[in-house]
């Protein structure tokens, strides 16, 4: 063989192997993707309360109201002898999950927490016009965890011209909504409609630690980083109400539902650490539901690892009324409740 022949062939090996590997691995990386955000739920006190504020007051939809008990909800949930209520709520694409624990009861959520503490979680939700938003929950008397709608400076280039504003539900849940201006956020938020709130773009997490959130989130579950900024201002600081707030916010997606959004407060670092004994009965426990294609394979994954899998086992759900059949509970390394589950 011709050295010149030699050496196509060499360098075509070379570049097949490259490709066969290249496609090895994507596949294997769109494999360990998780499919989707499937809802994000939180615990309530009364849950007639909640769903119709959710309802009459922020436009959702009510889907389904369901009640369950028995061994694999105790196990799912890590909670012997739950007995609960579930509320499936839908705003455009996106669920929501309200579950009442009729047995055992929670604890409160403690009037002194604040928006920089470990524990805060809470789901954005999209409107056509903030002004008029604003004026419609004040006249139902919301409760402001913002000072009121806040505009973000032109100086902060991946979020200028977005405007939101912090608030409770019923059960002192934050809430936030957002209004994106024409050249932020999904396409989808820019359609002509006459809905004033239009669905969840994500929930919201303060985390500890950027890279070791990226680590979970990334590599242990495969979401894909969607975008990043860094927030600081008195806009910032009256949005969350946290004098000096400066932080460093990174969002990520799964291929399908709302994403997942990291606040690090970069300062000021006064946030509280989630309680260690937090349970599902407790009304600040937030669950995100992230859907995989193999729930046995994560649980191995991540009981391995240095976060919380709560559930003891994978629980095996009959009920027709749920989304999904495996499932189980676990907490992300600043103690956020994730269920993860397969349908």
């Amino acid at each position: 063989m011709a050295a010149s022949h030699r050496r196509a062939f060499i360098i075509g090996s070379v570049l097949l192997i490259f490709n066969f590997q290249f496609l090895i691995f994507n596949s294997l990386s769109q494999a360990q993707l998780v499919k989707s955000v499937n809802a994000v739920g939180m615990t309530v006190a009364d849950i007639d309360r909640p769903v119709i504020f959710f309802t009459q007051v922020l436009g959702f939809e009510k889907i389904s109201d369901t009640e369950v008990y028995g061994g694999e909800f105790e196990t799912l949930q890590a909670l012997f002898g739950a007995r609960m209520r579930i509320a499936r709520l839908k705003l455009g694409d996106e669920m929501i999950e309200l579950t009442q624990y009729l047995a055992p009861e929670g604890r409160l959520i403690p009037a002194e927490w604040r928006s920089n503490d470990y524990s805060f979680q809470h789901i954005a939700i999209v409107v056509r016009d903030m002004d008029k938003a604003y004026q419609h929950l004040r006249s139902h008397k919301i409760r402001h965890a913002s000072t009121g709608p806040q505009t973000l400076p032109a100086d902060n280039k991946a979020a200028a011209g977005i405007r939101a504003f912090y608030f409770k539900d019923p059960d002192g849940h934050f809430l936030e909504i957002i209004f994106f201006p024409p050249d932020k956020g999904d396409s989808r938020w820019q359609q002509k409609t006459d809905r004033l709130f239009l669905g969840i773009d994500h929930t919201a997490i303060v985390v500890s630690s950027t890279e070791n959130s990226l680590k979970f989130y990334r590599e242990a579950l495969g979401l894909r980083l969607a975008g990043e900024s860094m927030n600081r201002g008195t806009e910032q600081a009256h949005l969350n109400n946290v004098a000096g707030a400066r932080l460093r916010i990174t969002g990520l997606r799964a291929q399908r539902g709302p994403g997942i959004e990291f606040l690090e407060y970069l300062a000021p670092r006064t946030g509280r650490p989630a309680p260690r004994d937090t349970q599902a009965n407790d009304l600040w426990h937030w669950q995100t539901t992230l859907a995989k294609t193999d729930a046995a394979k994560a649980f191995r994954k991540l009981s391995r690892g240095p976060e919380r899998v709560i559930s003891s086992r994978i629980a095996e759900i009959s009920e027709k009324s749920f989304e999904f059949v495996k499932g189980f509970l676990a907490r992300d390394p600043d103690g956020h409740g994730l269920q993860v589950v397969e349908r």
